[in-house]
């Protein structure tokens, strides 16, 4: 396999990483910065839109530049938003900072996975796109930790610093050894939402889209929710996102060996109602530590589990399309993302964060129902 693969996945780690540690430090965030922890939610909220909506169109509009340029642009670009987040006093510096790694590590993104099945040979494609991703997964085990760490250790700004000092050396890694690629002809747009006129496909989409917001309605505010209901210390905090990160990764291998065996239908649909019943069951198992450790490690390995059974779904429902239908599920599930926060954040701020997981669980709901139509006959 081509030895350029890792650098992608590389890459799509730091993007993973600068994309979830904002989570486990909004309690520093918001008092440092003297606003609501709802408030500070809304950072999530911001990243999550823009990566969902710039991804594609960015792709496309560099699309006859050499790849190799663009990847090292992006990568400059991603550094100097997290030098506005290191350097930035006020939640409007922060808010920009986002939007700028958004932006950019969303192009990363896109572009790792094109790539990935661009550089090597079509009997190592899967293989490739399957590392790529195993990076962002990663990012999930250990950059959460890894911020949540550092945050408490030495001040929420530092784990900018790690990231930007990682890109910065990722810099040199892919001027030195990753060459020319010269670009393909990007999908037009206009063919990518012309894919959205089918109406199974499009409810699959939004199958994503209400599965992922009901998830980070509570998930986006893990850290407030484990200190107020557990009184979880900084260090326990690193093992829960470590606990659930790699419960998640697990999850991700069980969803597919269940797609494979069971079929995607039965799958997509006990993942969605076992989610929603966990959600709803989660508060209650605060009241003592041996039921909260497991029933975390069940929403762990339910959280992610949606992405195997329906990216089979949608290559079943349209396999010419499969590649497109790849990228605007990507984007869809960050736009839920954003939904999830958005919900989450107004529901903290006006009420308790124990109910985020009541909310939750009705948008997962939802997913039910939107699931049911893209399945049906």
């Amino acid at each position: 396999m081509d030895r350029r693969i890792y650098l992608l996945t590389s890459i799509a780690f730091v993007v993973g990483l600068v994309e979830l540690l904002i989570g486990g430090i909004l309690d520093l965030v918001a008092r440092d910065l003297d606003v609501s922890v709802g408030t500070a939610g809304l950072l999530i909220t911001v990243f999550a839109l823009v990566f969902g909506v710039s991804g594609p169109v960015l792709l496309f509009l560099t699309g006859q530049a050499d790849r190799k340029r663009v990847m090292l642009s992006a990568l400059l670009v991603f550094i100097v938003g997290n030098l506005v987040a290191v350097l930035g006093t006020t939640y409007g510096a922060l808010m920009a900072s986002r939007i700028i790694l958004a932006a950019s590590g969303s192009l990363l993104t896109a572009l790792g996975l094109a790539l990935a099945s661009h550089i090597v040979a079509p009997e190592y494609r899967g293989r490739a796109i399957g590392l790529v991703i195993m990076g962002i997964s990663g990012s999930i085990v250990l950059g959460l930790p890894i911020g949540v760490t550092m945050g408490h250790a030495y001040g929420w700004r530092s784990p900018f610093v790690m990231v930007a000092m990682l890109a910065l050396l990722l810099v040199g890694a892919v001027y030195a050894f990753f060459g020319r690629v010269q670009a393909s002809p990007p999908a037009p747009l206009k063919g990518q939402l012309q894919a959205l006129q089918d109406r199974k496909i499009l409810f699959s989409h939004l199958t994503t889209f209400f599965f992922l917001a009901g998830h980070y309605t509570l998930y986006g505010y893990l850290t407030p929710f484990a200190t107020s209901t557990m009184g979880f210390d900084h260090t326990l905090l690193s093992v829960v996102y470590f606990v659930y990160g790699a419960a998640g990764v697990i999850g991700g291998g069980l969803a597919g060996l269940a797609a494979d065996t069971f079929g995607a239908r039965r799958t997509l649909l006990a993942v969605i109602v076992l989610l929603s019943a966990c959600l709803l069951v989660i508060p209650q198992a605060t009241a003592t530590a041996p039921l909260f450790w497991p029933v975390l490690v069940i929403w762990g390995v339910l959280s992610w589990s949606i992405s195997p059974p329906m990216q089979s779904h949608l290559v079943r429902l349209s396999p010419r399309t499969a590649g497109v239908q790849q990228s605007l599920n990507n984007g869809v599930l960050h736009l839920g993302i954003a939904l999830g926060t958005t919900v989450g954040s107004v529901v903290i701020d006006h009420w308790s964060v124990e109910y985020n997981a009541m909310v939750g669980a009705f948008l997962v709901l939802i997913s039910l129902g939107t699931a049911l139509v893209s399945l049906g006959k």
